[in-house]
């Protein structure tokens, strides 16, 4: 069932391959391609890991070095793991409270020129509306600008796959 309008964001970029090589590198190369900075990530600029452990189950986190050692945030859990078509894991912001989660679905659809990659990301009805995850904002207003930080995610996707693709042909 596909949430309503209000709780879904939706955005989706095209790779210029097949759908196996487009998740290994949405899966397998993530902290290379997903944005630096506080936006994006909990180490914000600092040296730190995100990745998947590709298996149902496995943990979608990141790792950041800080002055006492290295500390494991898990951001998700995966619900859905069918390489190379599609998986589906929980998201929880630092900010979340235990038992508050949305979830992000990523689709890997062959076209005529490679690969519609889809990002679904939806819950967010659920999280009361002074949550902090909403940064003040409501209804189409907070939908908006979920679009346009996943529409930031994704485009490095396309450029990073594009990069990595033309270096192969180039090897």
């Amino acid at each position: 069932m596909i949430p309503p309008a209000s709780d879904l964001v939706t955005v989706s970029v095209t790779v210029s391959t097949d759908p196996a090589t487009a998740f290994a590198i949405f899966t397998e190369e993530t902290g290379l391609w997903w944005r630096w900075g506080p936006k994006f990530r909990i180490a914000g600029k600092q040296p730190g890991v995100l990745r998947f452990e590709p298996w149902l189950g496995g943990r979608f986190m990141e790792e950041v070095r800080s002055p006492s050692g290295p500390r494991v945030f898990t951001i998700g859990r995966i619900s859905v793991w069918q390489p190379p078509g599609r998986f589906q894991f929980e998201w929880r912001g630092v900010n979340f409270s235990p038992g508050e989660s949305t979830q992000v679905e990523v689709v890997f659809e062959a076209v005529p020129t490679g690969t519609r990659v889809t990002v679904r990301h939806s819950g967010w009805a659920a999280l009361r509306p002074d949550h902090p995850a909403r940064h003040g904002r409501q209804g189409p207003a907070f939908i908006r600008a979920g679009g346009l930080w996943w529409g930031d995610l994704m485009t490095s996707f396309r450029e990073f796959a594009a990069e990595r693709l033309d270096n192969r042909v180039d090897s």
